[in-house]
């Protein structure tokens, strides 16, 4: 079934048909659903003439609209780029199996056995803008954990979208994996729909801006997992080695600046400042970085004066707010007020000031002497990522397999009954655990 039939029939029974087929890929056992994966991979690859044709017709709707150049460059998926997702969909396979696993193994009594076992979460709703390489992520994550998922992209990539939820119903067609476990949702007005759907879905896992994640959160019953703003710091200390610290600013701005682990702001320790930033934004004017600093840095640099609103503002661009502190706690605090407890990043050559900005800094992801760049779920090892998570509770940080799946807890007795353990004469339990 093509994506744009099953995108035709009803929300709810879309809905149902993804539940129904969820419950049976719980249950396949692993080298059924890493077949399904497989499969899934061989079928990309086949399709790639037709997904690179159908993305780049979406490209050049979107360039004649005057889409910002931060979601065109996440919505172009070249040869490239294709190759590296599908490598990702094996690069999944080839994980551990998160499902089944027995977290607790516990005699509560004689003959009386309590297990924790790990189980998929059910049906995942995921919404997300441009991107058409994380629907491949997310699928391929998706069918491991044993989850079913309803996609929801954004208008600008509806054909590579259609076109890449087709080759993967192809390939599952070939699996013990129901296809109807993978579905895709075109319309607007099916996402408000999609967050009505508590008694289908488990999970929503929005990627967007910052007004569209709260826009779910605030309009919806089921649990959400995600994060909105990306704004990134990384703070240059007083022990910084000063190489290090052009290499990992120029990395973290520059080699990617449209994803949400780029840097948007870079702290500057005040006794290394005269030093570093001449260095580094030299490098970073080579590379078109428009900067916008504090009195301070303009003392020393030339550039735009930064305003209150920069320190709390996601560029997705060649944009760089610059901020001179006095201490290390003075970057905490300016960190832990504007950031969004995503990626934060230090260069020191202190140990002490490393863990403490480890410890200080309420973020996801913090970092010491690298680039902000790596808070990625394919370059954690978890295969690729649905999204990451910048709430407290886990799962926190890139979500990958472990993230989408919970527990069950199962008790085994034999004709055990509670009043036996309460009351004057109550049998101790032995809670031992095997």
């Amino acid at each position: 079934m093509t994506a744009s039939k099953v995108a035709s029939r009803p929300l709810s029974a879309i809905a149902q048909a993804t539940r129904q087929a969820a419950r049976q890929l719980a249950v396949l056992p692993t080298d059924a659903r890493n077949q399904a994966i497989e499969a899934i991979a061989q079928a990309l690859e086949a399709a790639t003439p037709e997904i690179l044709a159908a993305n780049a017709a979406d490209c050049k709707a979107a360039e004649a609209e005057g889409i910002p150049k931060p979601l065109y460059n996440r919505l172009k998926l070249d040869a490239t780029k294709l190759k590296a997702a599908i490598d990702g969909v094996r690069d999944v396979g080839r994980l551990n199996d998160p499902v089944g696993k027995v977290e607790i193994h516990r005699e509560l009594d004689e003959g009386l056995i309590l297990k924790r076992i790990s189980c998929p979460v059910g049906v995942l709703g995921i919404i997300f803008e441009a991107r058409p390489d994380a629907l491949i992520q997310i699928t391929s994550l998706a069918i491991k954990s044993g989850n079913g998922v309803i996609l929801k992209g954004g208008k600008e990539a509806i054909r590579s979208c259609e076109t890449l939820v087709n080759a993967i119903h192809q390939g599952l067609s070939a699996s013990a994996v129901d296809p109807a476990a993978v579905q895709l949702l075109t319309t607007r007005e099916e996402t408000v729909a999609l967050l009505q759907l508590d008694e289908y879905i488990d999970l929503i896992i929005p990627r967007g801006s910052n007004s569209f994640v709260r826009f779910v959160q605030e309009n919806t019953r089921i649990p959400v997992l995600g994060h909105a703003d990306g704004i990134c710091h990384v703070y240059i200390d007083q022990a910084a080695d000063l190489q290090k610290a052009v290499d990992i600013t120029i990395d973290a701005k520059t080699q990617y600046p449209a994803v949400c682990c780029a840097m948007e702001t870079l702290l500057v320790h005040s006794s290394v400042a005269p030093r570093f930033m001449p260095l580094a934004t030299a490098a970073l004017e080579k590379r078109n970085v428009e900067l916008r600093g504090d009195e301070p840095s303009r003392k020393i640099v030339d550039m735009s004066a930064a305003t209150e609103a920069d320190w709390s503002t996601e560029y997705s661009d060649l944009i760089l707010s610059i901020k001179v502190v006095n201490s290390l706690e003075e970057a905490v605090n300016h960190i832990n007020t504007y950031g969004s407890k995503h990626t934060d990043a230090i260069v020191t050559e202190d140990p002490t000031a490393a863990e403490s900005f480890l410890a200080q800094v309420d973020s996801a992801n913090v970092f010491h002497n690298c680039s902000t760049r790596f808070a990625d779920g394919f370059r954690y090892g978890f295969g690729a990522e649905v999204g990451i998570s910048t709430q407290k509770m886990p799962p926190r940080g890139p979500v990958g397999l472990e993230g989408l799946v919970t527990y069950k807890y199962q008790v085994t007795g034999n004709g055990h009954i509670v009043a036996n353990y309460v009351g004057e004469n109550a049998k101790p339990f032995t809670h031992r655990d095997l």
